[in-house]
């Protein structure tokens, strides 16, 4: 059984419901949400990171004895920031629709964000409005000239992610080395729950830990983005259901862009691989991203690659990606919001 944190801020964590800064949807008798609250969003992620810091860290004297919070007091960072504890206050409590630009930066400054952390706060404070006319919960595809590029990236495993995570395409590379998403219900083709709820993926990445707190911290920053997305709260609802490490890490408040790194896996067939990726956002298709995988010129993790493709490409009975367009299958998560156990 897993240790119970008593801390509030985690106090989601006594019962398998959902998080702080989800609201269940109106009549739901399950664990359903449709809206993520940014105000309380915005409170837990200001509270987060001042925990995080210690008066010594910013230059300020702490006096020695017991402090009741963790990190800095709110007075602190106030006078780091140059605003008033009341203003702080004010704004760490959800208020943040009239601050300034300045006093945000300042706020930014003072709580030594990175740069997507100010991003993150940045959504957090001022949303972007949605159109009438593009519900977030809009259907996602893939242009028919991508599909083809990546199918043509025949030794390169490459696939396409899009909003929540989900996996819109991929080459048969990818599917043999990151498991066949065609083999999956349309619902489950999304990398977060891929990571959490597949033991396969889990097994798949040598330092699964990092791999998980990559991928939370992603979606909290597509969350900041879009409060507003049903299917997206119902995701993070389902694994906060299903997953306490999910949990966990959801209550950190953590943000991160990762565009390009290293991965080590140790693969069923192939065996154990070092693999750079490369994440390249596409400026036509908002929201998506495609990410390319590749080994160093030489190496084992070269040649076991290149076995696997060639491998692969002697099993014609294995689906590649579903056709994009307008005929394309439903991604994940497009499918009606449900935290029902499958």
């Amino acid at each position: 059984m897993h240790a119970v944190p008593t801390n509030d801020r985690v106090s989601f964590l006594r019962t398998p419901g959902p998080p702080r800064g989800i609201r269940p949807g109106a009549g739901s008798d399950t664990a359903v949400m449709d809206q993520l609250d940014r105000r309380a969003e915005l409170s837990e992620f200001l509270r987060t990171r001042r925990a995080r810091l210690q008066p010594q860290d910013v230059g300020l004297p702490s006096y020695g004895g017991r402090r009741r919070v963790p990190g800095l007091r709110r007075e602190e960072l106030a006078q780091l920031a140059g605003v008033s504890v009341a203003y702080y206050t004010r704004l760490e409590q959800g208020h943040g629709h009239n601050v300034s630009a300045g006093v945000l930066d300042a706020i930014a400054g003072a709580l030594r964000l990175t740069r997507a952390e100010r991003d993150h706060l940045t959504h957090l404070v001022k949303p972007k409005r949605r159109s009438a006319r593009r519900p977030a919960a809009r259907r996602q595809r893939v242009r028919p000239g991508l599909q083809q590029l990546i199918d043509g990236m025949e030794h390169t495993p490459a696939y396409v992610v899009g909003r929540r995570l989900d996996v819109l395409a991929w080459n048969r590379l990818a599917g043999a080395l990151l498991g066949n998403p065609a083999a999956l219900p349309p619902d489950e083709r999304n990398m977060a729950w891929l990571v959490f709820l597949d033991p396969a993926t889990r097994d798949l990445y040598t330092d699964w830990a990092q791999k998980a707190a990559d991928t939370v911290a992603w979606l909290r920053m597509d969350a900041g983005c879009h409060p507003d997305d049903p299917r997206l709260a119902a995701l993070i609802g389902e694994l906060s259901v299903k997953s306490p490490e999910f949990r966990r890490l959801w209550a950190a408040h953590h943000v991160q862009d990762k565009a390009y790194g290293t991965k080590e896996l140790h693969h069923p067939l192939a065996g154990p691989l070092t693999l750079s990726y490369e994440a390249l956002r596409l400026p036509a298709d908002p929201g998506q991203e495609l990410i390319v995988y590749h080994a160093e010129p030489g190496s084992t993790s070269a040649g076991a690659l290149r076995w696997l493709a060639e491998r692969d490409a002697e099993q014609p009975g294995v689906p590649a990606a579903p056709p994009a367009g307008p005929a394309a299958v439903p991604t994940a998560r497009e499918a009606a919001p449900s935290v029902e156990p499958r």
